[in-house]
């Protein structure tokens, strides 16, 4: 069991919860997952909490392979009147931000989101960390080789589970010296990963439960999916929810996901597989 100080707001992790992604950029992979109106993103986070979604995580960043970066202040245009719609229309809500820019934290945690979820653990703005401990909200640390422009360009390791191990000791210490209470640890499947690696690295999960962290994965409609079944992005839900099943009997704590309502009931499943 773990707790999260959410700026005030308790979140307990006595189950694995679901984070909803909503992607404000026209450069997601997943086209199911961009919105650009702030009224149709309100009714989509209403039924994503609705089908079992504890945190909604907004992106304004594109952060597929290859893609181009935008600014820290062309993100926060697309996210401030986003997060406002949703604090007054759904005012107990969660909101994580997915950036790597601490100005973009900044400004979201004092327009009311309260968890920052960096695809760098801080390794591209170095004045994350300091920021996130200043604002004493969770931080979700993602392990990434390389940066998104380049990543996917034949990413090597020598132990990949090693390695990644190693990153998230020194990343944790790093963020408990600035005074970081609740850190999420996210191995960053199909971050300067390819599909084996990815797979290696689920078959493994399990053995980052020893740095007794909640741990994080995303791997919903990812290429090492619909690139295995020779299918598309739109077609692997099916997919998915095998991986996050797998994902759950390997120590997942949470599972950040396009399809809230398929995702549920693999939680609700396993969870009875559990204990039964």
């Amino acid at each position: 069991m773990f707790s999260l100080n959410c700026n005030g707001k308790l979140l307990l992790i006595d189950k694995p919860l679901l984070m909803g992604v909503i992607n404000l950029t026209e450069d997601s992979f997943y086209e199911g997952s961009r919105f650009k109106n702030s009224y149709t993103i309100k009714d989509k986070v209403t039924q994503m909490i609705d089908e079992g979604a504890t945190i909604i995580d907004l992106g304004a960043q594109s952060t597929r392979p290859g893609s181009i970066r935008i600014t820290a202040n062309e993100e926060l245009e697309k996210l401030l009147p986003v997060i406002e719609t949703l604090k007054e229309n759904v005012p107990e809500i969660i909101i994580s931000i997915d950036t790597y820019h601490s100005k973009v934290a900044e400004e979201s945690v004092k327009a009311g989101a309260t968890i920052i979820n960096d695809i760098s653990a801080g390794e591209m703005d170095k004045n994350m960390v300091k920021t996130v401990a200043k604002l004493k909200v969770p931080f979700i640390g993602m392990h990434m080789k390389g940066v998104p422009e380049t990543m996917q360009h034949q990413p090597h390791y020598e132990d990949i589970k090693k390695e990644i191990l190693d990153f998230f000791i020194g990343k944790i210490k790093e963020c408990e010296e600035e005074g970081i209470n609740d850190i999420i640890i996210d191995p960053g499947f199909g971050f300067g990963k390819n599909i084996s690696q990815n797979l290696h690295l689920l078959k493994h999960l399990g053995i980052f439960k020893l740095l007794e962290k909640p741990i994080m994965i995303g791997v919903s409609r990812k290429s090492a999916i619909y690139k295995t079944l020779k299918i598309t992005a739109e077609e692997s839900l099916n997919g998915t929810t095998v991986l996050n099943t797998i994902g759950l009997l390997n120590g997942a704590s949470i599972l950040r996901v396009h399809d809230v309502k398929a995702a549920k009931q693999a939680v609700t499943l396993f969870q009875s597989y559990s204990h039964a």
